[in-house]
């Protein structure tokens, strides 16, 4: 009980840290959200580095963090195109260079693919300092948030079947409902706080439910790539928590259908105008 509740306070301390200053960011948007995205983009780049390619960890994680990088600054000079672009010639370019390594050129290619696809999502969700970006960014967090501590508090709570126990072995079928409901009251709850466009509130329940489906999706898939690779953690970057890509693995998904509810939002406005 005693390491157990020394991990916790450690897990407190750290999120007490980090927290704080990824919230400010959001909330200020423009060149500060970029700060946070292209940081984050560094740090799990080479965490992925670490996994994929222990022996040439740098060199690869280098090679992954540079294509991810040059994606989401197209992203935020609004040039999604080039973004997407980037990413597919990053990807291959990453690919290549890993192999020249003796590594693989697959999981450097993927590893492009994999971090750089939500991160331009993200900044094209933020849009610069756009109140309204501040509105869907701040849902894909309460939603990725929202599931995750709820899924950990009824799978603690009530136990039962495992969900995946071959890559999972303690997430839980009721933490799963516990977290995609927790994602739904998430989703409907911020639609009715904040400006979501055409975004109505039973809508804004069920994108939260999608988003929490893939928050639950995304956590699972890293559980998969970390077997596949033979690790415990994506890395140690986090005291308390492992790496970073273990604490936005679920968030990296959930970002993908948030942005698919919001593009199909767009085109409703458009439509109506």
């Amino acid at each position: 009980m005693a390491v157990k509740g020394r991990d916790i306070a450690l897990r407190a301390a750290s999120a007490a840290v980090l927290a704080p200053a990824a919230v400010a960011a959001t909330w200020f948007g423009g060149v500060w959200f970029l700060a946070l995205v292209l940081a984050a983009s560094v740090v799990l780049s080479f965490e992925w580095g670490a996994m994929s390619a222990p022996r040439a960890r740098r060199t690869v994680g280098g090679a992954v963090a540079l294509a991810v990088m040059a994606a989401v600054v197209s992203a935020y000079f609004g040039v999604m195109s080039v973004a997407f672009v980037v990413l597919v010639f990053g990807a291959a370019a990453a690919g290549l260079y890993a192999r020249k390594q003796g590594q693989q050129a697959i999981d450097a290619a993927y590893g492009v693919l994999y971090l750089g696809w939500p991160s331009v999502l993200l900044i094209w969700l933020r849009d610069g300092e756009s109140p309204v970006g501040l509105h869907w960014t701040a849902l894909v967090f309460a939603v990725t948030w929202s599931a995750d501590i709820l899924a950990y508090l009824a799978g603690s709570t009530f136990g039962g079947p495992k969900l995946w126990p071959r890559y999972s072995p303690n997430k839980t079928w009721s933490g799963f409902v516990g977290g995609i409901l927790a994602g739904a009251v998430a989703g409907a709850v911020l639609t009715a706080w904040f400006d979501m466009g055409r975004l109505t509130i039973f809508w804004g329940a069920i994108l939260g439910l999608a988003a929490a489906l893939a928050t639950m999706a995304g956590d699972l898939w890293e559980s998969a790539l970390k077997r596949r690779f033979g690790v415990k953690d994506a890395g140690n970057t986090i005291p308390g928590h492992g790496g970073l890509l273990d604490r936005v693995d679920g968030m990296m998904f959930a970002v993908v259908v948030v942005a698919a509810g919001r593009l199909a939002v767009l085109l409703l406005e458009r439509g109506a105008s």
